[in-house]
């Protein structure tokens, strides 16, 4: 949710210099994450979503703060000058000073402004900026930790801009400060180190020692109040991570979360009682009539099911007709997003199906981004095997047109049995061939980095689900986010989600769910 213009002074203790009868009219929000234009959970959803709406109560003085990646950049961003006077000036004075920071617009709804920050560019400052919070801080960073890493070097750039933002005001600056998550969290602590004259609000979405709890199949919440949560977090080195979270919640003048279970949590937890819930806002598109959106979803599911002959090419004894299509998404967390669950229910489902001698096909996909180096060449071959096929096709159908336009004109009734030749026989003979497979339709989309230990990969091969004719339940792991511009499966997950019938999300851990919450999904009636 945007931070309300309203928002008392009352709850920024510390703010001497603010006028407590003041508006904020002419204050500026700036909103920090490491997923601004940088898709990597859900947190991108949350701030694209609510983009527009923040943009339009802020207007000129709105700025999201994020980390700068090139390939990102490249197909979100419009790179231009600040039309902020004061802004130009801190990036032009952190430009000159050894920074890399960027100004444009996020081309989503909205179209905010953002600040993006290379924290490659000033990795050479990293241990005297570890040694610095060490000693000012108490937090000692381990040099093997490369997310931890980034959090140094993005937090101290980020109190930087803010620090620098506020030097170069003419004016009393009135400068809020929103951050999301400890990876971000940083900034807002040195902010308050350096008592710098902004209002800094602090969101996290799941506590990390609680998705690390989780994760390790422990019974998270009847025993929320027992932990000792240092112990735990060293257990499982990431006690600096956690001290990280810990400072920025209890350093913010206002700590927010996003659910009542998640403040429960992070009370016990980060031990600070949220000041105020603030639950994510979905950003819905309505229709004014059913046909809309069944119309939709059949666009949708047409695209997949394109998708679907290439994949499944030379194994398509299926009727695409009666498939249904399954899905979960989100962080690739395997237990706490439920993804052993939905494998497990799959495995079952399968054997109900082939007993029964049941005519419907289900097809499962996985949607959690993996490492990986690249799509795999099998996957690849059966978009381009599909497409061959379409352009046979074409071919033929164009042949066969023009031979029957040219009878029509001269007042004949077509020969049918001679409007195909040799020629188009050959042809679709040929296209028939390119359809032999010797192997199986591929579980994963890429050439995955840790097959052997990847968990989806290993239950896959425990269960035997291995997309054979026998199957009536397949199983696609595409190990990436959604996105339009893909050239595999090129749909973004909004598109996706109303082509399929299904989402299933029997997650253990999940704050606020956002992936489930943000689609619209048709009824299993719609087929």
């Amino acid at each position: 949710m945007p931070l309300a213009r309203s928002l008392s002074v009352t709850s920024l203790s510390g703010l001497e210099d603010w006028d407590e009868e003041f508006d904020l009219e002419d204050a500026v929000l700036f909103e920090i994450a490491w997923e601004v234009a940088n898709k990597v959970g859900g947190i991108y959803t949350v701030i694209q979503t609510k983009a527009r709406m923040t943009a339009e109560e802020w207007g000129e003085n709105y700025f999201l703060v994020g980390p700068y990646v090139e390939s990102n950049v490249r197909t979100q961003v419009e790179l231009i000058e600040p039309t902020n006077p004061v802004l130009k000036s801190t990036i032009d004075k952190m430009n000159s000073s050894g920074c890399k920071i960027y100004f444009g617009r996020w081309l989503i709804e909205g179209s905010p402004y953002v600040v993006l920050i290379d924290v490659g560019f000033t990795a050479w400052s990293l241990d005297r900026w570890k040694s610095e919070l060490w000693e000012h801080c108490g937090v000692g960073v381990p040099w093997f930790d490369r997310e931890a890493n980034d959090a140094v070097l993005f937090g101290f750039l980020t109190a930087w801009l803010l620090g620098e933002y506020a030097a170069q005001s003419e004016d009393p600056p009135h400068i809020v400060a929103h951050f999301h998550e400890w990876l971000a969290g940083l900034g807002l602590v040195l902010c308050r180190q350096r008592q710098l004259p902004i209002a800094t609000v602090f969101t996290t979405h799941a506590t990390l020692l609680g998705r690390y709890l989780c994760a390790g199949s422990v019974d998270f919440y009847n025993n929320l109040a027992q932990f000792n949560v240092d112990k735990e977090a060293g257990d499982r080195q990431i006690y600096h991570r956690y001290c990280l979270e810990r400072a920025a919640a209890h350093c913010a003048h206002v700590f927010t979360t996003v659910s009542q279970i998640t403040a429960i949590e992070a009370e016990h937890l980060l031990k600070r009682k949220p000041d105020i819930i603030t639950p994510n806002g979905l950003n819905v598109k309505k229709f004014s009539a059913m046909h809309e959106f069944q119309n939709l979803h059949a666009q949708s599911k047409s695209r997949i099911q394109e998708f679907i002959r290439g994949h499944f090419y030379g194994h398509l004894d299926f009727n695409l007709d009666k498939c249904l299509f399954l899905f979960i998404a989100g962080r690739y967390e395997f237990s706490n997003k439920g993804a052993d669950i939905f494998l497990e229910a799959l495995a079952r489902l399968n054997y109900l199906l082939r007993v029964n001698h049941s005519d419907v096909t289900v097809i499962a996909f996985f949607i959690m981004p993996a490492r990986t180096n690249n799509f795999n060449v099998e996957t690849l071959k059966g978009q381009a095997v599909r497409k061959q096929l379409w352009d046979t096709a074409h071919t033929v159908k164009e042949r066969f047109g023009k031979k029957l336009y040219e009878s029509l004109l001269v007042g004949q009734l077509p020969d049918v049995s001679k409007m195909l030749d040799k020629e188009d026989f050959t042809i679709m003979k040929r296209a028939i061939f390119a359809t032999q497979r010797q192997s199986q339709p591929p579980v994963c989309t890429h050439n995955m980095l840790e097959d052997s230990s990847d968990p989806i990969l290993n239950s896959v091969r425990r269960i035997g689900l291995f997309n054979s004719s026998a199957d009536r339940v397949k199983i696609i792991f595409h190990p990436e986010f959604l996105s339009s511009t893909s050239p595999l499966l090129p749909m973004d997950y909004e598109e996706f989600v109303r082509g399929c019938h299904l989402g299933v999300f029997p997650s253990y851990y999940e704050p606020w769910g956002y992936t489930p919450g943000g689609g619209v999904i048709l009824p299993m009636a719609a087929l």
